[in-house]
Formats: C-alpha cells, sequence, structure tokens
C-alpha cells in the first residue's frame, strides 16, 4: 500500500485544541470544551465521505466505514479518547517537532528546568534518526490520547484512498472523559453496533495490551467524639487524629504504588478532609486477580479496626465501589482479538509482544459491558506531564498497524 500518512498534521492540530477534562464537574461531559475537538472530527470525517459521522450530547463522535467485501465480517471499533489529564495544564500547547533524534537529552524552551533526559527514558534509544514531537515544557503534550485520534483517523482516511483493501464495516468512537474515569458512562453500544473494538490508547510500539487491574475504590469514613478544646480532657476523639493512625499503620514497603511493580497490587489512599468530628479517607485498591481486591480490603480493614479498638466513643463505615475489571477475563475468550494484532503489528515490520497495563483502559469497562476490546499502542510516552512526546514514524507505525488488522478480519472471515 502506498501510504500517504496525514497522522502527525492532524496531531498537532488536535494538541493545541484543550480538551482537559474536569474531574470536580458532575456534567457530561465534565468539561464543554472536549466537544470542540469533537466538532472537528465529526467535519472531517464528514468530509471524508462518512456519512453517518456526528457528535452526540454528552460528546461521542459516532462514525462508520461501510463494508466494502462481500464476506462476513465481524464489525470492529477503533476507540480513541479526546479528553487529556487534568494532572498537567493543557491550555495553549505548542507542539515542537525534534527532527533526526540523534540520542541526546531534549530541552524543552519554554521551561528550561524541563528537560527529556535520554538516560531516563530508555524508550529514547530506539528513536534514532526519528522525529519526536514534544510540548515547549509549559503544558503537557497530549499525546495520551490524541496520538490514538490521529491514528484512527489517518487510517480511515487511508482506507478511503485505498478502496482496493478490502475490510468489514469499521465503526469509529472517540469518548470523552476518559482521564477521570468516565469514558463510557453514557456510550450506546447498540448505536455503535460494533462486536469487537480495539482501543489506541498504548504506549511503546509493538505493545498489545490485553491485561489491565482489576480496581474497587473503598471509602473510609470515621466519626469521633468532638468537645470544645478547652474541656476536652479524657472525652475528646479527633477523627483527623484517627485517621492520621490508619494511614501510619499502612505498609511502608510493600503493597503501595511505590513500592511495587509487575503483577503486584497497592492499597494507596488518594485523599482525606475532614473535621474533628468527621474525617474521609479515600483509597484505590488494585490487583491483577479480582480476588485480589477482597484480600486486600479485608487487610485495611484490620487495621482500621486494630485502630479503633483505642477509640471507644467513635465509630467507622467503609463503602467499597467497583471501579473495572481486569479485561484478560473477557479476553481470553476471544483469542482471534489478540492473535489478529499480533499479526498486524508484524507486518507492519514491527515484532508485537503482549503487556499488561499498571491501570485500566475505556477497554476495560467496554470489555465488560459486551464489546471485547484490547488496547493497541499510539505510541505516546511520559503521559500526564510537560515531558510527554510521541514519535512521528511510531504513529505512522499504529496506522499501517490499524490498516493490517482490518485486512486480516477480512481474510479471515
Amino acid at each position: 500500500m502506498n501510504y500517504n500518512f496525514t497522522v502527525s498534521e492532524r496531531f498537532i492540530n488536535y494538541v493545541k485544541i484543550d480538551t482537559q477534562s474536569d474531574p470536580n464537574s458532575n456534567t457530561y461531559p465534565s468539561s464543554e470544551k472536549q466537544k470542540e475537538l469533537g466538532k472537528i472530527l465529526v467535519k472531517e470525517l464528514l468530509d471524508m465521505g462518512i456519512q453517518d459521522a456526528h457528535l452526540d450530547d454528552f460528546g461521542y463522535v459516532y462514525a462508520t466505514l461501510p463494508s466494502n467485501t462481500t464476506k462476513k465480517v465481524p464489525t470492529i471499533c477503533f476507540c480513541a479518547h479526546m479528553d487529556t489529564s487534568p494532572d498537567t495544564t493543557g491550555t495553549d500547547v505548542k507542539p515542537i517537532i525534534h527532527k533526526n533524534y540523534k540520542g541526546e537529552d531534549l530541552a524543552l524552551p519554554g521551561d528550561p528546568s524541563q528537560i527529556i533526559i535520554h538516560s531516563e527514558n530508555p524508550e529514547l534509544g530506539d528513536q534514532i534518526g526519528n522525529d519526536i514531537i514534544t510540548t515547549d515544557g509549559t503544558t503537557l503534550l497530549g499525546a495520551d490520547d490524541k496520538a490514538g485520534v490521529a491514528e484512527i483517523m489517518d487510517a480511515v482516511y487511508n482506507l478511503i484512498k485505498n478502496p482496493e483493501i478490502k475490510h468489514g464495516t469499521i465503526k469509529i468512537l472517540f469518548t470523552p472523559d476518559e482521564e477521570v474515569g468516565k469514558g463510557v458512562d453514557k456510550v450506546d453500544l447498540k448505536k455503535l453496533g460494533s462486536e469487537f473494538a480495539y482501543t489506541l490508547d498504548g504506549e511503546t510500539l509493538g505493545k498489545i495490551e490485553d491485561e489491565t487491574f482489576s480496581a474497587d475504590s473503598m471509602t473510609v469514613t470515621i466519626t469521633g467524639k468532638n468537645m470544645h478544646p478547652g474541656l476536652a480532657k479524657g472525652k475528646l476523639e479527633s477523627s483527623i487524629k484517627i485517621a492520621s493512625e490508619i494511614i501510619a499503620k499502612l505498609p511502608k514497603d510493600y503493597l503501595s504504588p511505590e513500592t511495587t511493580s509487575d503483577r503486584q497490587g497497592f492499597i494507596h489512599p488518594v485523599s482525606i478532609h475532614g473535621t474533628t468530628e468527621e474525617t474521609v479517607i479515600s483509597f484505590i485498591i488494585r490487583d491483577f486477580e479480582t480476588r485480589g481486591l477482597a484480600e486486600k480490603e479485608k487487610y485495611l480493614e484490620s487495621i482500621i479496626k486494630s485502630v479503633m479498638l483505642k477509640y471507644k466513643n467513635s465509630k467507622y463505615s467503609v463503602k467499597i465501589t467497583e471501579s473495572y475489571r481486569n479485561m484478560k477475563e473477557i479476553l481470553d475468550k476471544y483469542p482471534d482479538l489478540v492473535k489478529f494484532a499480533e499479526e498486524a503489528v508484524e507486518r507492519a515490520g514491527v515484532k508485537p509482544y503482549r503487556d499488561k497495563v499498571r491501570g485500566g483502559t475505556d477497554g476495560s469497562r467496554l470489555s465488560f459491558m459486551g464489546l471485547p476490546c484490547p488496547n493497541l499502542f499510539a505510541g505516546s510516552h511520559a503521559f500526564h506531564s510537560k515531558l510527554e512526546w510521541v514519535s512521528i514514524q511510531d504513529m505512522q507505525k499504529a496506522v499501517e498497524t490499524i490498516v493490517n488488522l482490518v485486512q486480516i478480519w477480512e481474510e479471515n472471515s
């Protein structure tokens, strides 16, 4: 196939649009500005000839590239999220292309303190001769996940320009609010009408992720005994101090994000707020085995109970909420999904490898909603930070992988 890559141009245009989601919002999408990118994507899809492209009230972009084969091929969806992380500003992004990368550290001119150090980014060792896109150091880049958005758009563009490439019906889904954990809350799977899906939201070239954490959130509410501090001797039981004791009893050298890797799960306090009378601690619990969540939750509650024994006039309550589950539980039932992805990566001249996500993706929840959905590489690195970067050549390989993948599904139908 003779590719006419537009992925880098699209990407640079998309990252200039501020689509930061808002974890404190009760609206959907959480920030109205996410729809601005959605409108642009719809227009580009319509201009390509995709007749049903549209943006719904919740900020989702839906579109269909019709089948051009006589075979009965499963309908495949490609999905990426439009929002960027609330952790770092995405306003006024200034992308910079570092052409023909030679292995040096990359100083970002907008903030001299922001330097992408080669020795701290081992993936840069595979980028010699490639073209690296960064920001100027004052914002994040937004390659998570506008790289995925641009790759899907460019793949569709190339498929339309090359009708001799046979494929089944392809669905396109761009979501809001993935970064605040609400990426598929309002998705209409019936309207989408897809049998299988792939998210383009991964990292290193060639990586295929078919496993995520299973995840719960655990909210612990401590109710203390409040008294006027001048009259409090022997009576006051501060919920703030009780909560602090609970936090202090957490393991220091295991079961925390900063001490775990690979398949190890953790217990992580993410927020604490309160008064003398009532304090709320929010924990996230993670494990690759769903049964491991219950074990960690039981262990955490044992710590709480041991602390509470000293405070006879205080009490606690626990609320556990399911966040997402390990998508491998679903994907193992559909081995062709990952097998075909590996073949597509190989056809692009890249060595594929399977990995796991120490986190979740839209694909985690989609898989359990009835749409099995592994995650493919998009090429972005250093997510959520001002040191975020992506390689143009890696994005191009992601486009090739998508095009190869739809052909493989058609060939095997």
